[in-house]
């Protein structure tokens, strides 16, 4: 009789725990509520990555141009989220060549970016640095052109349709940086590749918004950003590895 209470208390107790996840974060799955997130493997460590997100705390992370956080940013179910307005962030780190990778998802119509070789100085982040858009391509109006949908160099570059998930479902980011070669990555595809001041590239920024802006995509280093666009936005597994 022991053994079968002690059986059923731990069924209990395991559907317990399946019930709280699910009740954060209905639209994961069982599968996704195993899996370790915001932490690294032996592996990952062994080649270099670092976390951004602990998972815990926003530690590492606070206003462009500005030395705290703004309020608009928390961490809600192991998550950093936009939670309310307040700004864009960015790493207090900088970083010259690297790889970021990143898992993010939004709520309908949604939009964020992610900013890289962020400098700071200028009145906004975008004016100095390249951003991969983070879209709902279906309803969001950014989404009908692809220079301005999910994946695409904001603006400069465009991203191939159908790459990006459905709302709600997590994606899957990489950015590349090396030297003046850049890379955007979405679910396993390269959707974007560019050379920073190359020939191409400086054609479009004069045929762009950006030409308004001299610091746009000319510093070596910078910073890591995260967009406040008033939108909700989630990110996870937040890491990057430095290219020595």
């Amino acid at each position: 009789m022991r053994r079968t209470m002690l059986a059923i208390a731990a069924v209990c107790l395991s559907v317990g725990c399946v019930a709280a996840q699910d009740e954060a974060d209905p639209a994961m799955t069982d599968a996704e509520h195993l899996t370790p997130v915001n932490v690294l493997t032996q592996v990952e460590i062994d080649a270099g990555w670092k976390l951004l997100f602990d998972g815990h705390t926003l530690d590492g992370w606070r206003g462009y141009n500005r030395d705290d956080l703004p309020g608009g940013w928390g961490v809600e179910n192991g998550m950093l989220a936009r939670i309310g307005e307040g700004g864009d962030i960015v790493t207090d780190r900088e970083f010259t060549d690297f790889e970021l990778s990143v898992e993010w998802k939004l709520e309908p119509g949604g939009n964020s970016g992610i900013f890289y070789r962020a400098a700071e100085g200028e009145e906004w982040i975008y004016h100095s640095a390249p951003e991969m858009q983070i879209l709902d391509d279906e309803r969001h109006p950014d989404g009908q052109n692809p220079l301005t949908s999910a994946g695409a160099n904001y603006g400069l570059n465009a991203a191939p349709r159908g790459v990006v998930r459905p709302v709600g479902e997590w994606n899957e980011s990489r950015v590349v940086v090396e030297g003046s070669q850049v890379e955007h990555w979405l679910n396993g595809t390269r959707v974007v590749e560019y050379v920073l001041g190359g020939e191409e590239w400086e054609a479009r920024v004069a045929d762009s918004k950006f030409v308004e802006w001299p610091a746009y995509g000319r510093a070596a280093t910078g910073h890591i950003g995260l967009q406040d666009h008033g939108d909700p936005v989630w990110y996870r597994n937040m890491k990057v590895r430095e290219i020595r």
